[in-house]
């Protein structure tokens, strides 16, 4: 089936993924053979209205509007180091977690599992993964790892623009009780990533970024919640990532902000001998 795809696309859209697994399978092990009839009349997708679209901010102000609802540029730039405690909800059972980030780009999340830590750490150039078990640290794909240094950024809103090298800006979703505009990062070479700004105060409540893989482009969603204001910044002590497989809940319980971490923290742990492969 993956042999199909891959003739499918390279004879009909130039070998781009156009057709993917989901294509066919929309999630289900086998696809639906036979169209499903609606319960009622589907509805028309409304046309954004011309006007709707001429009133909308230039990607300039929307970004420097994000900066000043989460503090300013100066205030943020006094922050250069935080640590988070709370807990991840997984499938509804909460377990403790603390977060460790530094200026400008390193991070690394600790899932206290009974069975040991669950890690993932970006150290400013490389990510990598630790799981429990006495199992040996991997280095997170090159793939995947554009989305952890994406996460890592400490200053965000002030490095959106170093980031991206175009912006279009959209109307956004609603996000719970949000009236939002979305602001589409475009980078070459990489996928696009989606920001969906609160309309009224500014900040980010929503982004969508993806993974490229051969089957096609793998979401996933982030949602920003309950802001809290810690020294003179604006963070969010709740989010949500969800997958097609699934989501978690990071509720922050804790925060502390410039306290001294050594870069040495968000460094992959050589294998000892006993977690080394056998050859």
């Amino acid at each position: 089936m993956i042999q199909m795809q891959f003739a499918i696309n390279k004879e009909n859209f130039k070998g781009e993924p156009e057709v993917t697994c989901f294509s066919c399978h929309r999630g289900s092990h086998d696809p639906i053979r036979t169209p499903i009839i609606p319960d009622e009349e589907p509805k028309r997708a409304e046309a954004p209205k011309p006007a709707e679209s001429a009133t909308l901010p230039a990607a300039d102000q929307v970004i420097d509007k994000y900066i000043q609802a989460v503090g300013g540029a100066e205030a943020l730039q006094k922050i250069t180091s935080r640590s988070e405690k709370g807990t991840i909800t997984v499938g509804g059972r909460p377990t403790p977690i603390e977060l460790w980030t530094k200026a400008p780009d390193k991070r690394i999340s600790i899932m206290h599992t009974p069975n040991g830590d669950n890690i993932t750490a970006y150290d400013g150039h490389n990510g990598w993964l630790g799981s429990p078990g006495g199992r040996p640290p991997r280095d997170i794909s090159p793939a995947e790892v554009d989305p952890v240094r994406l996460d890592s950024d400490f200053n965000l809103p002030l490095d959106l623009k170093k980031i991206f090298s175009q912006f279009r800006v959209r109307p956004g979703d609603k996000v719970g009780d949000h009236e939002t505009i979305q602001l589409i990062g475009i980078r070459e070479g990489k996928p696009p990533v989606r920001f969906f700004f609160d309309k009224d105060s500014g900040l980010l409540v929503r982004m969508v970024r993806y993974v490229a893989t051969p089957l096609g482009l793998n979401p996933a969603e982030i949602d920003y919640a309950d802001y809290r204001t810690e020294g003179g910044v604006k963070i969010p002590y709740r989010w949500t990532l969800a997958r097609p497989l699934g989501r978690f809940t990071i509720q922050v319980d804790q925060v502390q902000q410039n306290i001294p971490i050594e870069d040495t923290k968000f460094s992959k742990p050589a294998a000892s001998a006993e977690q080394k492969p056998a050859k």
